[in-house]
């Protein structure tokens, strides 16, 4: 039978998805399944790995089902993934030693503020281009091998494989304790805080601050490999599938949008926001508050670098409002809330709940409503939400600007709250440019499809996929310069009351 079609799995923060495309990129099939949010203490998150796991085999089934395609019909399969969400098994067994640290988990904090505390603040950002946050895996690394027993024995001795999920993923898809392969690609290990960004290898120096035995650590491959990762097992879906395309999710996203070349940019608004602005070959340094990443690598050996702005909190701040608050039913129905107001009555909402990522990286930070009055109503705070969210796209946008030292005519976008029109057309106004929303919204999963099609021949080359991108809609400004001004003002001035709220000593303990 012609293998003719291409299988992403895209496996993120609050589910997993996979999606079967054809060869103009369209989806022919998509089956999701969500998975539980963990979270023993305040400030900590965790997810169970097995649960993903099987999540991924549900999903895959169905995904073909729905399509129906079999599994001999796949040409390639690739993998997304939450990036820096942390985890440790024993390679005998594939029991995890404990549930996955989560990217959003702020439990590091002391690790990271010792870091700081020993002036290395400058060779880690040299190094990996990274900051040091709570965000990354090394410093989890650290937590889960100081605080599970026996752990840091079986790591030693080469028993125990650490992972971001797509290393996880990938040793279960290729076999698991019977030969799985452990591997990671370069744009999840430019997020572990352990890589050395400029020779994509790890760094033994980083390692050994951290203490963490390097025998623990997946090779480091191309995001496109046209050796192939490995294959799935016959059995395990019907037909051995060529694994061997893998982006961090956020580059996924970059690469499906097909910014492939310097100075464009895309913002993807999920769990949290990440604004990615590819740089080419160039590896840009950043002065302002962000990070300097790997955008994809190709098996030929060339790669491309990207500057990135994350944002911790967006469609979480959705999230809270529903579930915690009670506002609204779906997150849908922001949209018609928010519409109902004219602005916000004044009403700013900085939800900081993990800190404050890019540009500003204040830990310490915690979220706040301000500006409250008897007149504000909850469609005000609803649309101060979605306001927040083009608020802090800005921030980062402004900073990637300077470093690059271009100014961006317009932003591709994507992400489920990309479905929103309202907060489409106030990203729009808040950053005085047009943004272009793709015919394909989920671009996160198109994107690993793409590494692993180019690495099988399935698509010819970066020029071939252009061809498949299309344009469903876009938002132009409406607000004149004064009340984008002014609006902007009020932003920044809420900011600065959530900074710093948390003393060193008032920080979360970990066990």
């Amino acid at each position: 039978m012609t293998r003719q079609f291409v299988a992403a799995i895209d496996q993120g923060t609050t589910g997993t998805r996979c999606m079967v495309f054809d060869h103009a990129g369209r989806e022919v099939g998509m089956s999701y399944k969500p998975h539980e949010q963990i979270m023993p203490r305040p400030g900590w998150v965790e997810h169970d790995p097995l649960e993903i796991w099987h999540a991924v085999q549900e999903t895959v089934n169905g995904a073909l089902s729905q399509a129906r395609v079999d599994a001999d019909q796949l040409i390639a399969l690739g993998i997304t993934n939450q990036r820096e969400t942390t985890l440790v098994w024993n390679r005998r067994t594939g029991r995890p030693y404990h549930n996955a640290i989560v990217w959003q988990c702020m439990r590091t904090q002391e690790i990271c503020h010792q870091l700081e505390a020993d002036g290395l603040e400058g060779m880690i950002r040299d190094r990996t281009g990274l900051l040091i946050s709570v965000y990354f895996s090394g410093p989890k690394i650290r937590w889960l091998l100081d605080n599970i027993p026996g752990l840091r024995q079986a790591a030693e001795e080469g028993d125990a494989l650490f992972g971001t999920i797509d290393t996880w993923l990938i040793w279960n898809l290729t076999g698991g304790p019977q030969g799985g392969v452990h591997v990671t690609d370069v744009t999840n290990a430019s997020r572990t805080l352990l890589m050395d960004i400029r020779r994509r290898q790890w760094d033994p120096e980083l390692l050994a601050m951290l203490e963490i035995p390097p025998q623990m650590l997946p090779e480091i491959r191309p995001s496109s490999d046209s050796r192939t990762y490995g294959a799935t097992p016959a059995d395990l879906f019907g037909a051995p599938i060529p694994v061997c395309g893998c982006l961090g999710d956020q580059q996924g996203a970059l690469v499906g949008q097909t910014c492939f070349l310097p100075g464009e940019a895309k913002n993807t608004y999920g769990t949290g926001s990440f604004l990615l602005m590819n740089t080419g070959s160039e590896l840009v340094r950043s002065n302002n508050g962000l990070l300097t990443t790997l955008a994809y690598g190709l098996g030929d050996g060339t790669c491309a670098y990207a500057l990135e702005g994350s944002i911790a909190v967006t469609g979480a701040a959705v999230q809270w409002l529903r579930d915690s608050l009670g506002l609204v039913q779906t997150a849908a129905e922001t949209e018609t809330l928010a519409a109902t107001v004219e602005d916000t009555g004044g009403v700013y909402f900085v939800p900081a709940f993990s800190g404050l990522f890019a540009p500003y990286w204040d830990m310490y930070a915690r979220g706040a409503i301000l500006g409250l009055t008897g007149f504000a109503s909850k469609a005000h705070l609803v649309r101060a939400t979605l306001e927040s969210i083009c608020y802090s796209t800005r921030d980062v946008l402004q900073a990637m600007e300077t470093d690059a030292q271009l100014e961006l005519r317009a932003l591709k976008v994507d992400g489920g709250a990309a479905a929103n029109n309202l907060l489409m057309q106030i990203q729009s106004d808040v950053l005085n440019k047009s943004v272009i929303r793709p015919t394909v919204s989920e671009t996160t999963a198109l994107g690993s499809a793409y590494m692993a099609g180019l690495a099988t021949g399935f698509w010819s080359g970066l020029d071939d996929l252009r061809q498949n991108w299309q344009v469903e809609r876009t938002f132009t400004p409406a607000w004149n310069d004064a009340r984008r001004a002014q609006a902007y003002a009020g932003w920044l001035k809420a900011v600065s009351r959530t900074r710093g709220w948390l003393s060193d000593e008032e920080h979360i303990p970990h066990a």
